[in-house]
């Protein structure tokens, strides 16, 4: 590694070092670096665990348990100057004893993680923010063989690297980092470098992994859920169709909404249905984040008019942290649930009604200051 000197249009050697020459230690120096900043893995990482020790009849430690976010368990282990000749069976041990790890299992793991650091959150509520997901329900968490693995170290044994090129030939996803420290002066800096499989590699690699049995297993599943989910949308579709005209053209489909224009591009109406609940929303994404805030804020100006013709409180997600926001009325049940399904059903077509009613004068404002922003910006141009 060279630095840069500008003044004299040169490169100047930086000096590679030991982490034992700089007094660094595995548990209290590396583990710390990467469970703070794991994107330095290459990929956004979730930590749930330091030090997790929950192996049935075993006092061994793992270094860090992470959840990638594909919801696959992702072992790290961390060693210093040199692997030694063991970390390969060591991790393929810990990847046995995790694949047992069920969803409420890991939950568990991570919220004892979370109360531990006293962060105050919730681990259902952060693995849904991580996951990008709707509901704790829909989430899928070490489903089958997707556990990874992740090795760190200066240096890698001969033995080591050859175990583990071998043992990707057998779809195990197993990744080596080489971590290596340099000094320029006062200042000490950290390069991490993926050495195997190479990155050129790590795609042909995650593409073999993809046709598991596992996934197999999962795609059965999946079939089963969509099967189910459109089944309520058919039936939902049918007793909403004389009531509710923009959603009489759309088909149903598998994914947990439907949309139908409201008007004003970007701003749908949307049915949303999971295991978990009932809902109705406008959903409000028109592509730019502060065009979408500009939205939201006229209609919450106009709450009151507008929960007086709803006929009820609705929930205001600005959602200052995401590009897009909502309004919706929900109602917890299970939609799929056959004891459930009709009462869900009769709330959500019916809140949908009240729903269009008590936007429809506030949207059409809306539509027409677009329009005739839109005509003043082409007039501008010409």
């Amino acid at each position: 590694m060279f630095r840069i000197n500008k003044t004299e249009n040169s490169i100047e050697p930086l000096k590679s070092q030991t982490f034992a020459d700089l007094g660094f230690r595995e548990r209290q120096h590396l583990q710390e670096w990467i469970a703070k900043v794991p994107s330095c893995l290459g990929e956004e990482l979730l930590i749930i665990q330091k030090e997790f020790s929950g192996f049935s009849d075993t006092n061994e430690r793992l270094d860090l348990l992470a959840i990638d976010k594909q919801g696959a368990l992702v072992l790290i282990e961390n060693k210093l100057d040199d692997t030694g000749r063991d970390v390969t069976w060591q991790a393929l041990k810990y990847a046995s004893y995790c694949s047992g790890l069920s969803k409420e299992n890991i939950r568990s793991i991570f919220q004892e993680y979370l109360d531990r650091r006293s962060s105050g959150q919730d681990a259902k509520t952060a693995l849904i923010e991580f996951l990008d997901a709707e509901d704790y329900e829909e989430i899928s968490l070490n489903k089958g063989l997707t556990q990874r693995i992740i090795l760190i170290a200066a240096n890698f044994r001969k033995e080591v690297t050859s175990t583990i090129l071998w043992l990707l030939n057998f779809r195990m996803r197993i990744q080596c980092f080489r971590v290596t420290p340099w000094r320029s002066g006062d200042e000490i800096f950290l390069d991490v470098d993926q050495i195997i499989p190479t990155k050129d590699a790590e795609a042909y690699m995650i593409g073999l992994a993809a046709k598991s049995l596992d996934e197999v297993e999962a795609a059965a599943e999946e079939k089963t859920r969509n099967r189910e989910r459109r089944k309520f949308w058919v039936e939902l579709l049918e007793a909403a169709g004389p009531k509710i005209p923009r959603f009489a053209n759309i088909s149903p489909g598998t994914t947990p909404d439907l949309g139908a224009g409201s008007g004003v591009r970007g701003v749908p109406f949307k049915f949303v249905a999971t295991r978990s609940y009932g809902r109705v929303e406008l959903y409000i994404d028109r592509g730019e984040k502060q065009e979408n805030k500009e939205i939201f804020d006229e209609l919450q100006s106009q709450r009151s008019a507008i929960e007086a013709t709803f006929k009820g409180p609705l929930s205001w997600e600005r959602l200052d942290d995401k590009r897009a926001s909502r309004i919706k009325a929900e109602m917890l049940g299970d939609p799929f649930d056959d004891t459930q399904r009709e009462s869900l059903m009769t709330f959500m077509v019916d809140a949908m009604v009240r729903f269009e009613s008590a936007l429809k004068e506030p949207l059409a404002r809306i539509q027409a200051r677009l329009r005739a922003r839109s005509a003043a910006e082409e007039e501008g141009r010409e």
